[in-house]
């Protein structure tokens, strides 16, 4: 099964960065996304603890990005949402009779380990500004 709060993650930290500073409801937020606003609640809330956002109640209250945009690394929010390992293993131990089974998973861990580095490095190098950028930047 696919995670994609990584994704969903960016997409609202975009959404507040573009229409800073007026407040956005989550419901708002979720047309944005095409989801359920529970969906954006939940990872709002997981943003709100890592300090990115904060919410207002009332008529005129919802969600403001309290991080600057070209402070917040995509390396950074994969971090604080954790998504999962991007590469699994098996779900059953392999057959140890078997010449491949026996090793396979130590040779894909390392692997996958340098994958997922490599990765990360990648993701430490863009922000949530040059995201924007790039989604506003671009033609539709």
């Amino acid at each position: 099964m696919v995670n994609c709060r990584f994704t969903v993650a960016i997409h609202v930290l975009c959404l507040l960065a573009a229409q800073h500073p007026q407040p956005l409801t989550s419901e708002f937020i979720a047309g944005s996304v095409n989801t359920n606003p529970v969906v954006i609640r939940r990872i709002l809330a997981v943003l709100r603890r890592a300090g990115l956002v904060t919410s207002q109640p009332g008529v005129n209250g919802g969600w403001e990005l309290l991080a600057k945009p070209k402070e917040i690394t995509l390396g950074g929010l994969y971090q604080i949402v954790r998504p999962g390992a991007v590469f699994a293993l098996h779900s059953q131990q392999p057959n140890v009779l078997c010449p491949v089974g026996r090793r396979i998973q130590r040779s894909l861990g390392s692997h996958y380990q340098k994958a997922q580095a490599a990765m990360e490095a990648e993701l430490d190098r863009t922000t949530i500004a040059d995201v924007l950028n790039d989604v506003l930047g671009s033609s539709p």
